[in-house]
């Protein structure tokens, strides 16, 4: 059984010519499971480490982070509704309608 390519990119990395993995699709994000770390979060939404743990600290990233003594973690749900993807089998939420003039 093959899976569809769609939303997978393939393109040689220009460091090693391997395939590059650095590309966050839907699936891959859905992959993570309920929670994720936040390096994993800055990642996805293209921050470094360590301004993610300056924004998490500051109540500034991007989505709520949950804070477990020195650990933060980010749900996944949250990231998938801030970048307006559907999360598991919901349609994708409708984007904000344009001003009519």
């Amino acid at each position: 059984m093959t899976t569809p390519n769609h939303n997978i990119t393939n393109r040689p990395s220009p460091k090693n010519g391997q395939p590059d993995s650095a590309v966050w699709t839907v699936e891959r994000i859905h992959d993570l499971g309920l929670i994720t770390d936040i390096a994993t979060a800055a990642e996805i939404f293209g921050l470094s480490r360590a301004t993610a743990y300056e924004l998490a600290k500051n109540d500034q990233f991007p989505v709520a982070v949950l804070r477990f003594g020195s650990r933060y973690r980010v749900p996944v749900a949250a990231i998938l509704h801030a970048l307006h993807l559907p999360a598991g089998d919901e349609q994708p939420p409708d984007p904000p309608a344009a001003a009519v003039t």
